[in-house]
């Protein structure tokens, strides 16, 4: 589910120091209830997963064109990335979150993780079309348990890449995140004694 940016902007998350310069793209929220002590295993099933042979047919289709255009154009080679012009943001961390763990490795996706800390985890991503980072946070959800949020930012990298995320805007909204979120929300409940796991399933 789409929330409006103030359910992030409002919390004291730490990304906040670190993204002045970045644009809040969107704010989701994820459907993986649990207590206290789950946020690792959210973090770890985030970052093996890969969205790009999930069950929706039309968002293998638009994560195929992507890494297709990509490839041949050039967006993700290993000169598009971090680098003098497009520094890693773990060059700003604090003293205390650069000693704190940056977090797991990416089975799939080309995202570096920056930190990880008790209730928030942020990772990043550099190429030719934008500077993006994805922070997941681990949120009250009102009823004594907790679940998942995700804020998404970006900086695009000139007026190519500004044009390129307007472009891509309504297909994100529409084609790629929800059936990304649900299957999530699936395989998160599908483990072993979860109590949600026969009450919400219909739901997905």
């Amino acid at each position: 589910m789409r929330l409006p940016n103030t359910a992030h902007t409002s919390r004291p998350w730490r990304i906040h120091e670190l993204t002045s310069d970045f644009r809040l793209e969107d704010v989701w929220g994820l459907p993986t209830p649990g207590g206290a002590d789950d946020f690792p295993r959210l973090v770890q099933l985030l970052a093996s997963g890969d969205p790009s042979q999930g069950s929706s047919r039309a968002a293998r289709t638009l994560w195929a064109i992507r890494w297709r255009v990509g490839e041949l154009l050039g967006w993700d080679g290993p000169d598009a990335g971090f680098g003098s012009e497009r520094p890693t943001l773990r060059d700003r961390l604090p003293a205390d979150l650069r000693d704190a763990p940056s977090g797991p490795a990416f089975d799939a996706l080309p995202f570096s993780s920056v930190y990880l800390i008790d209730d928030e985890w942020a990772a990043e991503i550099a190429n030719r079309t934008v500077h993006g980072v994805m922070h997941i946070g681990w949120v009250p959800d009102g009823t004594g348990g907790y679940r998942g949020q995700m804020a998404v930012y970006v900086k695009p990298n000139g007026l190519f890449g500004t044009a390129y995320m307007a472009a891509i805007r309504p297909f994100r909204h529409m084609i790629v995140y929800p059936p990304m979120i649900r299957e999530f929300g699936r395989v998160w409940r599908a483990r072993p004694g979860d109590p949600t796991a026969s009450s919400s399933g219909s739901s997905a």
